[in-house]
């Protein structure tokens, strides 16, 4: 057995008890590849340690109320990894919660060491983000922040909102279940009381949130239930196209969007499957990206939709 690898583990399993209320070993299993039975055996290692950690069964471990140990120095490495984190951090998320991490963020520089804190430095201004795109409505700064505070305190928001579909602002009250991000944007799930169900929001789209003192009504499953579900409303339908080699490269940057699966070559050209729900709408129009280098195999009907497009455009250039 590798013993450094070994120990390493068992640090990092106690770093996770320290960091969460509870951990269920099968989630630590999961995370580090290892079976349960290891995981028991590491855990009853700490243990044996001195680390007072609370087991029960069906629930998971946790550390004993105020238990710590002095702070850990940070591997160089590491260290610098804190110039991309606030980076990132300040580029994808809104006002409130990206200050909140800057300052946690500054604690935590605080215990590097000098040699480490230089090298920070010098790295900081080298790491630029270029933002395309406001993923929040910069009138709501604190958006982000309040539906997190909603989800974890399980209390109802109120919200003015704007869907894609409507030229009004509704009032809206929801109970937020989570929150993700897809094709570059921030949405949440959340029980809406308005329509009674359970449904998809974008967080660009909301003009004013605040948090209630009313506690959720309903119990909800996890986000990852209602992502599944969501996807389920509609057909899967597969796509097949041939693209010239010299277009292929560009269409890599987008088609994971609209359910890539493979590519194969084909002489000059590259075929590529796709499995997707929304063949005759979005992934037609960007389709017509391509459409000088690429042919459509498979479906017909994405073929005809194809087609609807172009025609519709030309009956505008001709009527110029």
């Amino acid at each position: 057995m590798d013993i450094e690898k070994r120990f390493d583990r068992i640090l990092a399993i106690y770093f996770h008890l320290q960091a969460k209320p509870v951990v269920k070993a099968q989630d630590l299993a999961d995370k580090f590849q290892v079976s349960l039975r290891t995981i028991y055996r590491d855990v009853k290692t700490l243990e044996n340690a001195g680390v007072p950690i609370y087991g029960e069964a069906g629930i998971g471990y946790s550390l004993i109320s105020d238990y710590k140990i002095p702070p850990t120095l940070f591997t160089p490495n590491e260290a610098l990894s804190f110039a991309v984190a606030e980076k990132l951090m300040q580029h994808y998320l809104d006002k409130e919660i990206g200050q909140h991490f800057s300052n946690a963020l500054l604690k935590m520089k605080a215990v590097l060491r000098y040699s480490d804190k230089e090298h920070l430095a010098h790295v900081e201004d080298k790491v630029l983000i270029n933002k395309k795109k406001d993923f929040l409505n910069k009138d709501v700064p604190s958006a982000l922040a309040v539906l997190f505070e909603g989800i974890a305190k399980k209390r109802q928001l109120t919200l003015a909102y704007k869907s894609v579909e409507s030229t009004v602002v509704t009032e809206r009250r929801i109970e937020p279940i989570g929150i993700f991000q897809e094709d570059d944007f921030w949405y949440f799930m959340a029980f809406c009381h308005r329509r009674n169900e359970v449904r998809q929001f974008r967080l660009d789209r909301v003009h004013k949130i605040e948090l209630s003192g009313t506690p959720f009504v309903g119990k909800y499953k996890p986000l990852s239930f209602y992502l599944e579900k969501k996807g389920d409303t509609t057909e899967v339908q597969t796509v097949r196209i041939s693209v010239s080699r010299k277009a292929a490269r560009y269409l890599t940057w987008k088609r994971k969007y609209y359910g890539f699966i493979e590519e194969m070559e084909k002489g000059e050209n590259v075929e590529m499957l796709f499995k997707t729900r929304n063949a005759h709408g979005e992934f037609a129009r960007w389709f017509l990206m391509y459409a000088d280098e690429a042919v459509i195999l498979e479906p017909l009907a994405l073929k005809k939709q194809v087609r609807a497009l172009l025609d519709a455009y030309l009956k505008k250039m001709e009527a110029e």
